[in-house]
């Protein structure tokens, strides 16, 4: 009742101050509309602002998100166009949205209104300058350097081929030529990128400045709320980076073995195209050139997934079996109808695996050209992670529908694919034995080639990007820059001579397509701390690694405890829910990998390790 009157009250002032201005003269009026632009707002002025912001970001962003689903689903010149445009619209309306909330920066708040002011300054990933010419401008841009990487198209073996085609080869392959033909193929798709990227951060630039950043990275930072990003970030890969130099100098040891000095030394960075994976960022795919040597007995998940009859549907129900072992609701039935699994033989599609939530509510889906092999077996598990988390939270307010901070969004599902054990996999019939603790080093090895070797990777590609946003990196110097930081973070290098007009960082997805990669490191921290907690809270005792929470509803009421919040508290805030601690910790990953830490050491005594 008291807001009821509240209101009429204002409308009431509002309706005589409407009479008398009206009835005095026209230079008086402009003073009088002069001192109201000028006066402070009031709080309530403030609420009712975010009220209608979210009211209008909630109905544009429907629209937004079905244009760029089509696209996705159906990349085309008119699809393309489509995406732009509303790429354009939602744009604009959010810029506005962000300018008039500085009309709000002096007026006393809660914090919780305050956090979402300053959401709205970060609801893009690249902000347009209030100029409708260079909005249009950088909408076209973004849709069309999104296409190019979807649609590009390389030449293998005198046949065109696709980006999936290439990555088979060098998953595969061992012979150094093949695999180089592949490796500078895709790179070959990014050239015609580097002009439109480099027009695209002078545009976005142009808008970070006017909403109050130094720059694109600043506004980048400043989403994660902390007060030294890169800091802490460095704080975190040096907890973790002795555990990667280790695994690195037994990788480079054993390539060395199978190819020899002139293609591996055995004091330099690694070649990139011999590390199985397109952007060496996962090394899962040369464990039989790396793996242990012994009798321990073992198993391929990818050949049990075949056997077992399992396709991509079946996939995503056992990621959806496991979240409802811990209490989670099913996924509905609209993501089983909406969701795409497979690539179309009809169509081309962008076929990066993402999540989706068009709605704000139920319909989430995902977008995945799935194989049926035991990397997509833990990537499904890390797509259906973030539906279960969106839907988690959706029942907050438009602006606090998000991830406690970009890294806990990527973490949920992968927590998750750390309890896929071999216990786990027993008990959904996809092995039969599980194998003895002689196993547990293969089996570490294999989990580290893909977790520990990603760590500096998904360091680095950030790191790049903010010194091209700051202008330290001028477009002359991307690729240069690009391969320095590889080669310092990674002990990764160009396997060749790089042509001059190479846009090497234009053939990693995340680059044309805008999407902050720092989030990824941070999710790899997290997820084993997550796990550590949620291994300790269901009284497990053995070995880290061999931990699985599979059915433990105790654990998942905790977990989705810290979903829930979604972005409403500042992230140390939901940690603490889960962890009971407020700061992120990279011991956790240190502990999961202790054996194979140990073995490993044994294993580089006589080696030279370093680059």
């Amino acid at each position: 009742m008291r807001n009821m009157k509240s209101g009429l009250s204002k409308l009431a002032i509002l309706t005589a101050a409407s009479m008398v201005m009206a009835a005095c003269s026209p230079a008086t009026n402009d003073a009088r509309v002069a001192v109201q632009a000028e006066r402070t707002p009031t709080l309530a002025e403030a609420q009712a602002f975010i009220l209608d912001a979210e009211k209008q970001l909630d109905a544009e962003g429907l629209a937004y998100g079905r244009a760029l689903w089509v696209q996705a689903n159906f990349v085309t010149t008119d699809t393309n166009q489509l995406a732009a445009s509303a790429d354009e619209k939602f744009t604009l309306l959010t810029v506005d949205l962000a300018t008039k909330a500085k009309r709000f920066n002096d007026v006393e708040m809660p914090a919780e209104l305050r956090r979402k002011f300053n959401k709205l300054k970060f609801l893009l990933d690249l902000p347009a300058p209030q100029n409708k010419e260079r909005t249009a401008e950088l909408a076209t841009i973004k849709a069309n350097l999104g296409a190019t990487y979807a649609t590009g198209k390389l030449t293998l073996d005198g046949k065109e081929a696709t980006l999936g085609d290439a990555s088979d080869v060098l998953a595969r392959e061992r012979d150094p030529a093949k695999l180089l033909e592949a490796w500078n193929g895709w790179r070959e798709v990014s050239v015609p990128m580097k002009d439109q990227y480099a027009r695209m951060v002078e545009i976005a630039n142009e808008g970070a400045i006017e909403m109050g950043f130094d720059d694109i990275g600043g506004m980048w930072r400043g989403q994660y709320e902390m007060e030294d990003f890169a800091g802490e970030a460095d704080r975190l890969w040096g907890q973790v980076k002795p555990l990667y130099d280790s695994l690195h100098c037994h990788v480079r040891a054993k390539l060395n073995e199978n190819y020899g000095d002139e293609v591996v030394s055995k004091t330099e960075a690694i070649p990139a195209h011999l590390l199985g994976n397109m952007w060496a960022q996962s090394w899962g795919n040369i464990y039989d050139m790396v793996k242990p040597e012994g009798d321990a007995k073992t198993f391929d998940l990818t050949e049990r997934l075949v056997a077992n009859g399992y396709d991509a549907r079946k996939m995503a129900g056992a990621a959806d079996d496991f979240f409802q072992s811990l209490g989670f609701e099913p996924l509905p039935d609209t993501f089983w109808e909406r969701s795409l699994f497979v690539k179309p033989r009809d169509r081309e599609v962008q076929c990066h695996a993402s999540a989706w939530n068009l709605d704000a509510k139920d319909d989430i889906r995902i977008k995945m050209c799935t194989k049926v092999n035991g990397e997509d077996f833990a990537t499904m598990h890390h797509e259906v992670g973030h539906n279960i988390y969106q839907r988690a939270y959706k029942h907050q307010s438009g602006l606090d529908q998000g991830g406690a901070h970009g890294g806990f969004h990527e973490a949920i599902g992968d927590m998750i694919a750390l309890s896929i054990t071999p216990e786990y996999l027993k008990t959904i019939g996809l092995i039969d034995e599980v194998p003895s603790a002689d196993a547990d080093i293969p089996l570490l090895m294999k989990q580290a080639l893909e977790k520990v070797a990603f760590l500096p990777f998904g360091l680095m590609v950030d790191q790049w990007r903010w010194k091209v946003f700051s202008g330290e990196v001028t477009p002359a110097g991307y690729n240069d820059a690009w391969w320095q930081l590889r080669e310092k973070y990674q002990g990764v290098k160009a396997p060749n001579e790089r042509p001059a007009d190479a846009f090497d960082p234009g053939a990693k997805y995340h680059i044309p397509n805008n999407t902050s990669y720092t989030r990824y490191f941070l999710a790899h921290i997290l997820q084993f701390q997550f796990h550590q907690t949620a291994c300790e809270d269901a009284g497990w005792e053995g070995p880290l690694h061999r931990c699985s929470i599979y059915g433990n509803k105790e654990v998942g009421a905790k977990f989705k405890a810290m979903q829930e919040l979604g972005s409403s508290k500042p992230w140390p805030d939901a940690l603490e829910v889960f962890t009971g601690t407020r700061e992120m910790n990279g011991s956790s990953v240190v502990a999961y990998f202790a054996p194979l830490k140990e073995w490993l050491d044994e294993q580089n005594k006589n080696r030279s390790c370093g680059w």
